[in-house]
């Protein structure tokens, strides 16, 4: 087994690095505060590619692979979670959906502008009806002539307020499971798109409301085939759970290098905090986990590249990292005592946007839910 980094995923990596610590981390604790979403920040991060990382050339990407990618999520997620949760639903849920299963002309016309950053890219999947139950969607999608009239709600839809387009889900027939996923421009007449959400967390990241109300759009913004969509955006959020992984990874590592460094400036009883056993055990079991949650979603990612089936690894990568992140958090908070539960460290931050990655792409619950279907499926009495 190879566990090194090839040439151009530790290039990449440090050049995501380079940019998340010199552009993306001076403004972060303000944005946070402000709600302000950085789009000026993504626009340079699609001119330095980062958006096509794991995209072939021939549509504008780097043609690099999903560990790049997954590398470059977590490097940004460090130092800004909310940057990085736009960053990850940009490219896996916004991007990726045409990038799989769209036609050439869909990925000339939508796809290429969406990785160079002139928009964002969202996914419209969620409905006040419809989350954990994905298959529960209520949005309707009428056939008329050459065209479609599209009418529902979409929540909790991260980047739509700058989207150039929204991947929407829609049922084409009275059957639940007969999904089928459109591309609508978010300028259409008929869409609404409200982006007022008061969150816990993620602060920075654009969070939404969409209301499809007879948007009409015109065949070829079918995506794939007619009632495919159900299986299409399971194959997309597997991919998706893979980016969040790696962003709780990076929200994890902020959290304990936040810890090392605090437990090494604060003294207590005529020691720093660091020469006692009790928060030497914390640091400990913190590296640990925060290694064992990158090491599995790095694997999740290699398998994807590999083109092996990846989709339990990708609920296991995104259910432990996760749970992780808030762990890795809470003991941030815990080991910086009351300096933790202030505005005046980033811990409280890395706490609150935590929680979300628990909840995003699939709930834990939902996540052992996958895990158990494929281990009983593997294992048939």
């Amino acid at each position: 087994m190879q566990f090194d980094l090839t040439p151009e995923e530790t290039m990449i990596r440090g050049a995501v690095r380079d940019f998340a610590e010199g552009v993306v981390a001076p403004g972060a604790s303000e944005r946070d505060e402000t709600g302000n979403v950085p789009f000026d920040i993504m626009q340079q991060m699609g001119a330095l590619g980062f958006f096509g990382i794991p995209f072939s050339e021939e549509w504008g990407g780097s043609g690099a692979n999903t560990v790049s990618y997954a590398l470059a999520v977590e490097e940004i997620g460090r130092v800004d979670a909310s940057l990085g949760l736009g960053f990850a639903a940009h490219v896996s849920l916004g991007c990726s959906p045409v990038y799989y299963f769209g036609t050439p002309e869909q990925k000339r016309t939508f796809l290429e502008p969406a990785i160079r950053a002139e928009y964002l890219a969202a996914f419209g999947l969620t409905e006040p009806e419809a989350g954990s139950d994905a298959g529960g969607t209520q949005s309707r999608a009428e056939r008329v002539g050459d065209t479609y009239r599209l009418n529902g709600t979409k929540i909790y839809i991260t980047n739509a307020g700058h989207a150039g387009y929204i991947v929407a889900t829609a049922r084409t027939s009275s059957d639940s499971r007969r999904i089928s996923a459109f591309i609508v421009p978010r300028h259409t007449q008929g869409v609404t798109v409200r982006c007022d959400y008061k969150k816990m967390g993620m602060r920075s990241s654009e969070t939404c409301e969409i209301h499809l109300d007879d948007v009409t759009i015109p065949q070829q913004n079918l995506l794939g085939k007619e009632n495919k969509g159900f299986h299409q955006f399971l194959d997309i959020l597997d991919g998706g759970r893979i980016s969040i992984g790696a962003l709780s990874v990076g929200v994890a590592q902020a959290s304990l290098e936040a810890s090392l460094t605090y437990a090494q400036q604060r003294r207590q009883f005529g020691k720093t905090l660091s020469q006692f056993q009790a928060i030497q055990f914390k640091l400990a079991d913190m590296a640990m986990e925060v290694e064992l949650a990158r090491t599995m979603v790095l694997k999740a990612a290699w398998l994807k590249d590999q083109g092996r089936p990846y989709a339990k690894e990708a609920a296991m990568a995104k259910l432990f990292a996760s749970e992780v992140a808030m762990r890795t958090a809470s003991e941030a908070v815990q080991i910086h005592g009351g300096a933790g539960y202030l505005h005046d460290f980033p811990v409280e931050r890395y706490m609150r946007d935590a929680k979300l990655l628990v909840i995003g792409e699939g709930t834990s619950e939902i996540q052992r839910l996958v895990i158990a279907r494929y281990l009983l499926e593997d294992h048939p009495v």
